[in-house]
C-alpha cells in the first residue's frame, strides 16, 4: 500500500519540477542595453557638431543607456565645441567622455561637457588657450583678452554644471589663473591622467573600452560604434577652407560669365549652384543662416543693377559688393571666433573674387577664340540683309567706320561715328567715355566695335 503512494508522490514532484522549469524558460528576459560609441578624433570641425547631434538623437530614440564619446583629439574650432558642448548639456541618456589619449583644446570642452569622465593611462587633458593660426606652416598667435575671456567663462560655466571645479577648468584656458598647489600664474593647466582623478576633473581609470563599460555597469550591453553618414562627410568637405573659397570663386565666375553673356546656361548654373552649394554646407553646420542668405542676394541684385542699369560704377556697385562680401563673411565666422578670424575669413573672400575675376577676364576674351571652344558658344553673327533682321543701308555701312566712345561701353553704350550717335557693343572689354573705337564687324542689328586707342577731348 505504501509502495504506489510514495510511486505516486514521487510522480507529483517530479511533474510539478517539470512545469516549473517549463515555465521559468518561458518567462521572457530582460532587454538587452545598448551603448553608443562616438569616435572623436582629429581636427574638430564644424561638421562634427551636426553628426555628434545626429547620434545623441538615435542613442535618446533607442532608448540607450548611455553615449560615450571616445576622444582623440589636438583640439580645433572653438564654436564647433561649443555646438557640440551645447548638445551634451541638454542630452536626456547619460554621457560619458572616454579619454583616449588626449583631450586637448576644443576637445577639453567637449570632455568636461560629459557627465563622466574615464581617462586612459598616459592620458592627458587641458591646454585650450584660444589662439589665431595664420597661414599654413606659421605661428599661432594669441588672441584678444576679450576672446579668452569668453572661451574661460564657456569653460568654466560647462564645469560647473557638471559639478566640477569651475577654477581648473578657467585655468586650461588663461594663463592668468593661479590655482595655488596645481598651476601658477602664467602658464597653462594640463592635467595627467592622476592629476585629473586626484583634483576630481575626471571620475575612473579605464585603459579600454570594455574597461569603460565595466566601471560603468555595462559589460553585457550591445555596443553601436556610430559613423558618419555620406551627407555628414559631404557638408565637413563643403565647409573645408579650400573647398570654401574654390566654391566662392567659381560661382562669382560664373555669375560674371553669365551676365556679359546673352540668354541662361552653363556658366549661370555653374555660378549658382556653386554658391548654393556654400552656402548649403554651411547652413547645416548653423553658420549661414537667413541673414547671411538675404544680405548676399541683395549684394547680388544691386550688382545686377549697376551692370544694367546705372552708368558707371557708383554707390549701388560699392554696396552690392559690400553686400556679398558680408552674406559670404558672416557664413564662414561662428560664436568664439577672434575679430583676427573675421578678417582673415574677408580677406579669403576678397582673393577668391580676385581669382574670379582675372578668370572671368581671361576667359571672355580668349575662350570664344579657341577651336574647341566654338562648338560650345553660339555663333552670334546672323548675316545680313532683310532676311536675316539687317538692312545693308542702315548698319553695313558702318563697318570699318572709327569713331569715338561717347559713354561708358559696358559692354553696350553709344558712340559717335560720323557726327552720329550709333548703339554699339564692344568686344568682350569695358571701354572707357572718351576712347577710340573701330567698327570690327555687324551681327545682326548688333555694331560691334573694338577700342583702339584713347582721343583727347580738346582735338
Amino acid at each position: 500500500m505504501r509502495r504506489p503512494t510514495l510511486t505516486l508522490a514521487l510522480g507529483l514532484l517530479l511533474l510539478a519540477c517539470g512545469l516549473l522549469g517549463h515555465f521559468a524558460r518561458a518567462q521572457p528576459q530582460p532587454p538587452r542595453q545598448v551603448v553608443y560609441v562616438l569616435p572623436i578624433e582629429g581636427v574638430i570641425d564644424l561638421g562634427l557638431a551636426p553628426f555628434v547631434a545626429r547620434v545623441l538623437d538615435e542613442a535618446t530614440q533607442a532608448g540607450a543607456a548611455a553615449l560615450i564619446l571616445d576622444i582623440d583629439t589636438f583640439g580645433g574650432r572653438v564654436d564647433a565645441a561649443v555646438q557640440i558642448r551645447d548638445t551634451l548639456l541638454d542630452a536626456n541618456i547619460r554621457t560619458v567622455a572616454f579619454v583616449n589619449k588626449r583631450a586637448i583644446s576644443a576637445g577639453a570642452l567637449i570632455a568636461l561637457s560629459a557627465e563622466t569622465i574615464a581617462m586612459a593611462n598616459g592620458g592627458t587633458i587641458g591646454a585650450a588657450a584660444p589662439v589665431q593660426v595664420g597661414m599654413p606652416g606659421a605661428q599661432a598667435l594669441p588672441v584678444q583678452e576679450k576672446t579668452v575671456s569668453y572661451v574661460r567663462k564657456e569653460f568654466g560655466a560647462t564645469a560647473e554644471a557638471r559639478k566640477r571645479p569651475q577654477n581648473l577648468a578657467e585655468a586650461m584656458v588663461d594663463a592668468d589663473v593661479e590655482v595655488a598647489g596645481i598651476i601658477e600664474k602664467g602658464k597653462l593647466l594640463t592635467l595627467t591622467t592622476e592629476e585629473a582623478l586626484k583634483h576630481k576633473v575626471a571620475d575612473f581609470r579605464a585603459d579600454k573600452l570594455d574597461g569603460v563599460l565595466k566601471q560603468l555597469g555595462l559589460a553585457e550591453a550591445q555596443v553601436r560604434t556610430a559613423s558618419p553618414h555620406w551627407a555628414e562627410e559631404l557638408v565637413r568637405f563643403l565647409t573645408h577652407p579650400v573647398v570654401s573659397s574654390l566654391l566662392i570663386s567659381v560661382g562669382m565666375l560664373g555669375i560674371m560669365v553669365e551676365l556679359r553673356t546673352p540668354g541662361f546656361g552653363v556658366a549661370g548654373g555653374l555660378g549658382i549652384g556653386s554658391l548654393a552649394l556654400f552656402f548649403y554646407g554651411h547652413w547645416l553646420v548653423q553658420l549661414a543662416g537667413w541673414e547671411e542668405l538675404l544680405l548676399a542676394a541683395i549684394g547680388l541684385v544691386l550688382l545686377v543693377i549697376e551692370i544694367f542699369v546705372t552708368p558707371g560704377f557708383g554707390v549701388v556697385g560699392a554696396l552690392g559688393i559690400t553686400a556679398l562680401l558680408g552674406g559670404l563673411a558672416l557664413s564662414m565666422v561662428g560664436a568664439g571666433d577672434t575679430a583676427a578670424t573675421i578678417v582673415a575669413a574677408v580677406s579669403r573672400i576678397v582673393i577668391s573674387l580676385v581669382v574670379a575675376l582675372l578668370a572671368g577676364l581671361v576667359l571672355l576674351r580668349f575662350f570664344p577664340r579657341l577651336p574647341f571652344a566654338r562648338r560650345l558658344v553660339l555663333d552670334a553673327n546672323l548675316g545680313t540683309g532683310p532676311a536675316h533682321g539687317s538692312a545693308p543701308e542702315s548698319d553695313q555701312h558702318w563697318l570699318g567706320r572709327q569713331g569715338i566712345a561717347a559713354s561708358m561701353l559696358r559692354p553696350a553704350g553709344i558712340a559717335e561715328i560720323d557726327n552720329q550717335r550709333v548703339d554699339v557693343v564692344a568686344d568682350g572689354v569695358l571701354i572707357d567715355a572718351g576712347e577710340r573705337i573701330e567698327v570690327m564687324r555687324v551681327d545682326g542689328n548688333r555694331i560691334v566695335v573694338r577700342r583702339i586707342g584713347h582721343i583727347n577731348k580738346e582735338e
